[in-house]
């Protein structure tokens, strides 16, 4: 896809509510909400075409660059830069996608040109095929989605033998973010998640750091405050109601946490929104 077209993209179609979003778009409303730790309720590919950066999935951070291609299943918590030089492609699959995809995340470098040129054309004939009034154009949508399902399994299978299997440190990581994002809303601290994961919160703390350059404790202060930006630009529940949604005991410890962590206190936050 051409920049100016990947300006442009943020269709739908009621093929599933797939859509195509161009990366920048997805920073439009504050970095934060690409960079900051939280998974998303359906299955997601990312296509850079320009621009690198550092992506995290499930607790394992990586580098990106031009020709990457990124798959992150739903429910699998994430975050990645977006400088002023990423550009790229967005395609959220819906909620109840019937395409076959990977269970896992996928990382892939697609360094053949070929296949560089028909992920394009397929993400072309999507937008298309999205943007149109013809017949049978929401068929047609869901027919070049299944292509683009083929061709991310056609290369992560060709990528397979390269791809090292995570360690154990990594392993660990990746339970602690699922249980991290099924749980964050509880008010439970690193200990609390370590003990379910039968670790004591300093070893998870070091896999984490292994894994990702950060402490377990930040990847869940990153979740919690997400969250709590989300609710706070999206919606209009009292500042107290959020913070006791997200587990914290009152709204001054809610105050004092988010403006520690953003330099803003909430209410400020929502206004600058």
């Amino acid at each position: 896809m051409t920049d100016q077209t990947q300006t442009a993209a943020a269709a739908g179609t009621a093929a599933g509510q797939a859509r195509l979003v161009a990366i920048p778009r997805l920073a439009a409303g504050g970095r934060w909400r690409v960079e900051a730790m939280r998974a998303i309720s359906e299955p997601m590919l990312l296509w850079f075409t320009k621009g690198q950066g550092r992506i995290t999935i499930a607790g394992v951070t990586r580098g990106y660059t031009a020709h990457n291609a990124v798959f992150i299943p739903a429910g699998v918590m994430h975050g990645f830069e977006v400088g002023p030089q990423v550009f790229g492609t967005a395609v959220f699959f819906g909620k109840d996608c019937p395409i076959p995809l990977p269970q896992t995340p996928q990382l892939l470098r697609i360094r053949e040109v070929h296949a560089q040129q028909e992920v394009n054309v397929i993400l072309d004939m999507i937008l298309r095929e999205m943007n149109s009034d013809s017949p049978a154009h929401e068929r047609a949508t869901r027919h070049y989605l299944g292509l683009l399902g083929v061709w991310l399994e056609r290369q992560s299978v060709k990528a397979a033998p390269e791809q090292a299997k995570p360690d154990a440190a990594k392993r660990l990581v990746a339970r602690y973010t699922a249980l991290l994002e099924r749980d964050f809303r509880t008010g439970a601290g690193v200990s609390e998640f370590a003990a379910a994961l039968g670790v004591t919160p300093t070893h998870l703390s070091r896999c984490c750091r292994q894994a990702c350059g950060r402490s377990a404790l930040s990847l869940l202060q990153d979740r919690r405050i997400f969250e709590a930006r989300r609710m706070l630009a999206e919606t209009r529940l009292p500042v107290g109601e959020i913070g006791a949604s997200l587990g914290f005991t009152s709204a001054a410890y809610f105050t004092r946490a988010f403006q520690h962590l953003t330099g803003k206190s909430p209410t400020e936050f929502r206004k600058s929104v």
